[in-house]
């Protein structure tokens, strides 16, 4: 598994892990659901300031994600 696919499956379990479907974490990352989706699955490989929002939204640190 790839750092990019780690990465989405560990901001899949930040996100179960709050609670929240993908909708809502777009929606409070102000990002289009099927992006975010793609990010999830480690097909998008995401700016800094997408993922400060993906954290943001999850209220989580940023080193809870990151695979390195």
């Amino acid at each position: 598994m790839g750092s990019q696919q780690k990465f989405g499956q560990n901001l899949r379990l930040a996100r179960k892990k709050a609670d929240l479907t993908q909708q809502q974490v777009a929606e409070k990352a102000k990002l289009h659901t099927n992006y975010y989706a793609r990010i999830e699955r480690g097909e998008e490989n995401p700016s800094y300031e997408v993922l400060e929002k993906i954290v943001k939204a999850l209220k989580i640190k940023s080193s809870e994600v990151f695979p390195f």
